[in-house]
Order: C-alpha cells, then sequence, then structure tokens
C-alpha cells in the first residue's frame, strides 16, 4: 500500500489491523485506539480517499491502496488548512480525538463541499466522540478550515 505518498509493505499476521499496522509497524503514532469497538473515531485515517475506522480494517484489505494518516497533511509549507483551523479556533483540549476529527473533517468538506453549517458539521461528526469538550470550538475549526480549504481552491482555480 502506499501511505502518505510512501509505498511500503510488510509481512503480517491476517489479523492484523490497518490501525496496528500504521502505530506499531510504521511507527505512525498520530492515529489513535481510543475505544477498540469503533465508536469513537479516534483512528480515522482515508483509504483511497474516504474516511475510514482503521480498527475495523484488516491492513491486507489496504494491499494496493493509498491510505493517508494525520501525518501526512502538513506540508513543507505548514499545517495543512483543517489543522491550522484546528489550533487557531482551539478545536482541540487534550489531543487525543484531534487526528480522527481532522481526518472525519477532511472527508466532509470532499464530499460536502466547503460551505457547511453548523447542523451538517455536528450530524456529519456522529461517530467521532470527545470527552474532554463541547464540541463547540470542534464545530467551530471545521466550519473555519473548510472555509480556508473553499477560499484555496477558488484562489487555485483562478
Amino acid at each position: 500500500m502506499t501511505v502518505n505518498g510512501r509505498l511500503v509493505s510488510a509481512e503480517l499476521d491476517p489479523r492484523t489491523l490497518l490501525v496496528q499496522f500504521l502505530r506499531e509497524k510504521l511507527l505512525l503514532t498520530g492515529t489513535h485506539v481510543g475505544c477498540d469497538t469503533s465508536q469513537c473515531g479516534a483512528c480515522v485515517v482515508h483509504v483511497d480517499g474516504a474516511a475510514v475506522k482503521s480498527c475495523t480494517m484488516l491492513a491486507i484489505q489496504a494491499d494496493g491502496m493509498s491510505v493517508t494518516t494525520i501525518e501526512g497533511l502538513a506540508g513543507a509549507s505548514g499545517l495543512h488548512p483543517m489543522q491550522e483551523a484546528f489550533r487557531e479556533h482551539h478545536g482541540l483540549q487534550c489531543g487525543f480525538c484531534t487526528p480522527g476529527m481532522i481526518m472525519t473533517a477532511l472527508d466532509m468538506v470532499a464530499r460536502l463541499g466547503p460551505d457547511l453549517d453548523e447542523a451538517t458539521i455536528r450530524e456529519n461528526l456522529d461517530g467521532n466522540l470527545c470527552r474532554c469538550t463541547g464540541y463547540h470550538n470542534i464545530v467551530k475549526a471545521i466550519g473555519a478550515g473548510a472555509a480556508a480549504m473553499g477560499a484555496g481552491a477558488k484562489v487555485a482555480a483562478e
């Protein structure tokens, strides 16, 4: 598979979960295991562009696919606009759920576009749990990140 733009391979037990492969074999520890039951969303990554809870997918199922983790977002010029929005709007507290929230937010923008209202953001965060906050700043951060992504796309198109 390709992970964050890099071709990787390994011999694995067929029962190895994608989250285990990412964390234990590739040492990409930004993808978290929060519940072991696919309820919390801390393990969300993108597989071929779609958000997937990596604790529910075997690593072997990603054979030949492209996987993007939180570590694959920032570029040489700095943080991804969604990461920057989480920093700027304090869309985190302890930070444990943040990688999954950001990956879910990016999927949301890809599916629904950058013009997201609060109700849409809250509805699409179903499946991502934060045990520290009341979600207010997370929702603000996603809205700001989505708007920044939309503005960036408009500038690139001009």
